[in-house]
């Protein structure tokens, strides 16, 4: 048995679910293991329109926390940023695969 693939995981915006789509592919097309977001078919906030805004902000803080597990499982972490666009969320995302020693790895070039 060969050697355990690569795993990386996307991070970004839910705003580039084209993006995050043929991120996922071309990774897994080269040989990694992709950990992504929980829909690439539509934003969390139209996932989760049919809550309450307290459910929803609660669910939404899980959603964080569980893609931070994700990084920490990963060997990497590709961020999914067209036009450099780095958002709120993506910035804590960064900030911590880098303190835990990920790579960081980006489709533009990182402003953070």
């Amino acid at each position: 048995m060969g050697e355990r693939p690569r795993v990386v995981c996307l991070c970004g915006s839910v705003r580039f679910l084209a993006e995050f789509d043929a991120a996922s592919l071309s990774e897994t097309l080269a040989g990694r293991i992709v950990l992504g977001v929980g829909s690439h078919r539509q934003r969390d906030e139209d996932a989760l329109a049919h809550l309450s805004s307290a459910e929803r902000e609660a669910a939404l803080e899980r959603l964080g926390e569980l893609h931070l597990r994700k990084i920490d499982l990963a060997d990497e972490v590709l961020v999914i940023n067209p036009g450099g666009y780095v958002g709120e969320s993506t910035r804590r995302e960064i900030a911590y695969a880098r303190q835990t020693g990920k790579a960081v790895r980006s489709l533009e070039p990182l402003m953070v």
